[in-house]
């Protein structure tokens, strides 16, 4: 992180606040031109919450042979290279079967903690990585643009009082701050690494930030803009060491692989069972846009997704937690239904996401895509992805779907 792209403007504050840098927890630090502006309040700590896990396949994950239409004789013509005959899959039902990298899941799925959503995108589809990102993680439709995140926005809607300053209401581990947390009001967020630690150089950034004000110049120790930025840093420390604290300290209760991925959810367990009152996780996983040589490949990269999120579903079922946790997939698009000349697929539309939690209404929803289509046409999705949202805010979360929305949306019935 920066510190010249702290905040010290009530201007930037906003702003900034509304991009995840999470200050809100800090403000009562703040010098009083900021105070009255950006007190906002945030879901309060109950230990027996509902906690969603969001979990991105970047890159654009292909549906078709992720959950493959193995009775479909279009399927094969589309792909004469990629398709995966009935034998070589994990069985769902008569027609269809996952990869076999899913093993892990296809068990959960037998056990009834996994639900797949078929064939799920939205209107207008655009097939660039950055816009079609910003679509799912803004929850708006594609014609629009706005800086809200759908999580952001539930965020605003489930203020209750703020929480201690080490307690972030959302947590990602990934590179950046996702989009999806951005609010109108600022939100206490907080991002982990890969593997978890800090996001600071602590000592060297602390020293630098104590007396920068807004115009660069030197600024007297009792400044207000001083006084804050140092009382903001000291907190975001102690935030810092909590959890580093809670992930160094944490034994889970089964065998994580030793892939990122993996050991990003362990980190995302260790801090649930540590009773943080964060409402929501970003975990994400890249490598999936596979223009080339895509069979093998993508069979380990759902491999390395599966154990994850197996193990993930294990150590929280064995601390009783799994009561208390939701995970849902979602990828930007999926990949077009005919194969390339370079083994691989090209950016799509339609895909099929996975849901996980204790209890899963049924293996299956929504309806398969057609196939029978024009070489290189585009699969024509059946499920909104903001159905999944609708769903998921309102019968999970409590919160009112159609306004975080800006829309109605059918609901789906994963959660029964």
């Amino acid at each position: 992180m920066n510190p010249h792209l702290l905040p010290s403007t009530r201007r930037e504050f906003l702003r900034r606040g509304t991009q995840g840098i999470g200050l809100l927890a800090f403000s009562r630090f703040a010098p009083q031109f900021l105070v009255q502006s950006t007190l906002a309040g945030a879901p309060a700590p109950e230990r027996d919450r509902r906690i969603l896990v969001l979990v991105q396949l970047a890159g654009g994950n292909d549906g078709l042979n992720t959950v493959i239409p193995f009775s479909d004789p279009a399927y094969f013509a589309l792909r004469p290279t990629l398709a995966l005959k009935k034998e070589a899959t994990l069985p769902i039902n008569d027609s269809l079967g996952l990869n076999p990298g899913c093993a892990a899941l296809h068990a959960l799925l037998n056990e009834g903690k996994l639900g797949i959503v078929q064939n799920v995108g939205y209107p207008n589809p655009n097939r660039s990585h950055f816009r079609s990102t910003e679509i799912w993680e803004t929850g708006n439709e594609s014609s629009d643009s706005v800086s809200t995140g759908w999580v952001g926005r539930y965020l605003d809607n489930a203020c209750a009082g703020s929480p201690p300053a080490s307690d972030p209401e959302a947590i990602h581990v990934s590179s950046e701050v996702p989009q999806t947390f951005g609010g109108t009001l600022p939100h206490n967020t907080f991002g982990l690494a890969n593997r978890g630690g800090g996001r600071r150089d602590d000592a060297k950034l602390l020293q630098r930030l104590v007396a920068r004000p807004a115009d660069g110049s030197p600024a007297p120790a009792d400044s207000p803009n001083n006084s804050f930025l140092r009382a903001t840093m000291m907190d975001a420390l102690v935030a810092e060491q909590k959890i580093q604290g809670i992930l160094n300290a944490y034994k889970p209760e089964t065998n994580y692989p030793g892939s990122d991925f993996a050991q990003s959810l362990r980190n995302v367990a260790a801090l649930i069972s540590a009773g943080l009152p964060t409402r929501v996780y970003f975990v994400s996983i890249g490598g999936f846009d596979t223009h080339a040589n895509q069979l093998n490949n993508h069979q380990n990269l759902l491999r390395n997704l599966s154990e994850g999120l197996a193990a993930f579903q294990r150590d929280l079922t064995a601390r009783k937690l799994d009561d208390q946790v939701l995970t849902t997939t979602f990828s930007e698009f999926g990949r077009r239904p005919n194969e390339n000349d370079s083994r691989g697929t090209d950016h799509g539309t339609a895909a099929p996401l996975f849901v996980m939690g204790r209890s899963i209404s049924a293996p299956l929803h929504g309806t398969a895509p057609e196939l029978k289509i024009a070489k290189n046409a585009d699969l024509t999705f059946t499920t909104d992805f903001r159905s999944v949202y609708a769903t998921v805010l309102d019968q999970w979360l409590g919160s009112p779907a159609d306004e975080i929305l800006g829309a109605k949306h059918p609901r789906l019935s994963f959660l029964g």
